[in-house]
C-alpha cells in the first residue's frame, strides 16, 4: 500500500507547483496590463473638470486661511505702542493720510465708480513685453539663462543633462479689463461697507481681469538613468514639451508702505479663480516610442500648477522692491540709450566712454601744441619789434655785454 501511494503524492504535488507557477506568471501579466491600460493609457479628465476640481481645492485653501486669519485677529488685540521720537522742526508735518483721505482726494468712490477697460494700460504692457521679446532673441540669451537653470546644483541623479529644444515666446499679448480698486487691511482681507470705519487702517489694491489666447511653447531633451545595482544600467530618451495655450484669472495689485528702514513694495498676484489650460507633448523611448502618454502629461500639469500656486495665488504673492522717487543724476537717461537692450546699451555705454576718452585726450594735446605755437609766434614778434626799435637782445642765460643782431 504504501509503495502504490508514493508516485501518486509525487505526481499531484508536481502538478500543484506547475499550477501555482503558471497562476503567478498570469496574475503579473494582468497587474502589468492593467497598469499600462489604466495607468500609462488610460484617458484623463476632461479639462473642465479638472479646472473646476482644482479651483475647489484652491478655494477651499482660501477660505481656511481666512478663518484662520480672523481667529488670530479674536485672540491677539493688543494696542500696538509706538515710540515718539523727536523729529525736524524745519519738515512740515503733513496731516495724517489715510485711505479714506485718498479716496475722496481723488475723487474715487470704490462702491459705486464703474470698472475701467484699461485700454491704455493694455498698449504699455504690449509694448513692454514686445521689448522682452527682442532682448531675449539677442544673443540667445534666454536659451542660456534657461539651460543654466534646468542644469544647476539641484538637478537629480537619475536624469541626464537637459536640452532645450525649441522656445517660443507667442505673438499676442495679455487683455487687462474690469479694473476696480477696493480697500483691503494689512493681511489682503477685503474691506465691505460694513467694515468702512475700518478702512483707514488698510490699503488700496487695484483688482483688473485678465486673459491671454497665446502659444508659448518650452520643449526639453533629456534622458532616464537607471543606475542599480550599477551606474547606467538602461538608458531612456524622453522628450516634453510644454505650451501655455490660455491663461485667464483676476489680477490684483498693491503698494505696501515702506519705513525709513525698509523700501516700499510693489506686491501683486492672483486670485483663486483662476484657470490655466496647457497642450503638453511626451515621446519616451528610442526604437519603440511612446507619444503622447497620458499620466505623463497629468503629472507635468499637476506640478505646474503646484508651482504656480506655491508662488502667486493669495494668500502668497510677489513683492517688489521700488526706488526712490526722487530724481537723481545717476538716474537720469537719454532717448537714445533708453530703446536698447540691455547688452547693446552696456557695449555702447563702454565704447562711448573709450570715445569720450581718446577725444578728450586728442583735445588736450591740441590744446598744449596751440600754445606753444602761441608762445612761439609771440616771441618772435617780440624779437622782431624789439630790432625794429632798436632794442638790444639778450639771450636768456647768455652773458652780459653779448647782443644778439
Amino acid at each position: 500500500m504504501t509503495t502504490a501511494e508514493v508516485p501518486i503524492q509525487r505526481v499531484e504535488s508536481s502538478l500543484s507547483f506547475t499550477q501555482g507557477l503558471l497562476l503567478g506568471q498570469l496574475s503579473i501579466v494582468l497587474i502589468l496590463g492593467a497598469f499600462i491600460k489604466f495607468f500609462i493609457f488610460g484617458d484623463p479628465p476632461s479639462p473642465d473638470v479638472t479646472a473646476a476640481l482644482r479651483a475647489t481645492e484652491r478655494r477651499s485653501l482660501t477660505l481656511a486661511h481666512k478663518r484662520s486669519l480672523l481667529s488670530l485677529r479674536s485672540q491677539q488685540r493688543h494696542p500696538s505702542h509706538a515710540l515718539n521720537k523727536k523729529r525736524s522742526q524745519i519738515l512740515r508735518n503733513p496731516p495724517p493720510l489715510t485711505t479714506t483721505t485718498i479716496l475722496n482726494k481723488t475723487y474715487y468712490n470704490v462702491d459705486s465708480h464703474q470698472p475701467e477697460s484699461l485700454d491704455w494700460f493694455n498698449v504699455l504692457i504690449a509694448q513692454t513685453i514686445a521689448q522682452f521679446r527682442s532682448d531675449a532673441q539677442h544673443d540667445d540669451a534666454i536659451l542660456t539663462s534657461l539651460t543654466k537653470a534646468l542644469n544647476g546644483t539641484s538637478r537629480p541623479d537619475f536624469l541626464d543633462e537637459i536640452k532645450v529644444t525649441e522656445i517660443s515666446l507667442g505673438e499676442d499679448f495679455p487683455i487687462f479689463s474690469n479694473c476696480r480698486v477696493i480697500p483691503v487691511d494689512e493681511d489682503g482681507l477685503t474691506l465691505g461697507k460694513e467694515g468702512s470705519g475700518n478702512r483707514d487702517l488698510g490699503r488700496l489694491q487695484a483688482r483688473m481681469d485678465v486673459d491671454l489666447s497665446d502659444f508659448i511653447t518650452l520643449a526639453l531633451e533629456t534622458k532616464l538613468l537607471l543606475n542599480y545595482p550599477k551606474p547606467l544600467v538602461a538608458v531612456l530618451p524622453v522628450a516634453l514639451a510644454v505650451s501655455v495655450v490660455r491663461f485667464s484669472g483676476t489680477l490684483s495689485i498693491s503698494f505696501i508702505p515702506g519705513s525709513p528702514m525698509n523700501a516700499t513694495t510693489l506686491a501683486f498676484s492672483f486670485l483663486d479663480d483662476y484657470r490655466l489650460d496647457l497642450s503638453i507633448r511626451s515621446l519616451v523611448g528610442s526604437r519603440s516610442r511612446l507619444q503622447d502618454v497620458p499620466k505623463i502629461a497629468s503629472l507635468v500639469e499637476a506640478r505646474l500648477h503646484t508651482w504656480f500656486d506655491e508662488r502667486c495665488v493669495e494668500p502668497r504673492f510677489q513683492q517688489i522692491e521700488l526706488p526712490s522717487l526722487w530724481p537723481r543724476k545717476k538716474n537720469t537717461r537719454n532717448a537714445e540709450g533708453a530703446s536698447e537692450p540691455a547688452s547693446i546699451s552696456r557695449a555702447k555705454g563702454k565704447e562711448m566712454e573709450r570715445d569720450l576718452r581718446e577725444e578728450a585726450r586728442r583735445e588736450v594735446e591740441a590744446e598744449v601744441r596751440a600754445r606753444q605755437e602761441v608762445e612761439g609766434v609771440e616771441d618772435d614778434g617780440l624779437r622782431w619789434r624789439r630790432r625794429a626799435r632798436g632794442d638790444e637782445y639778450a639771450m636768456p642765460g647768455s652773458m652780459p655785454g653779448l647782443n644778439m643782431t
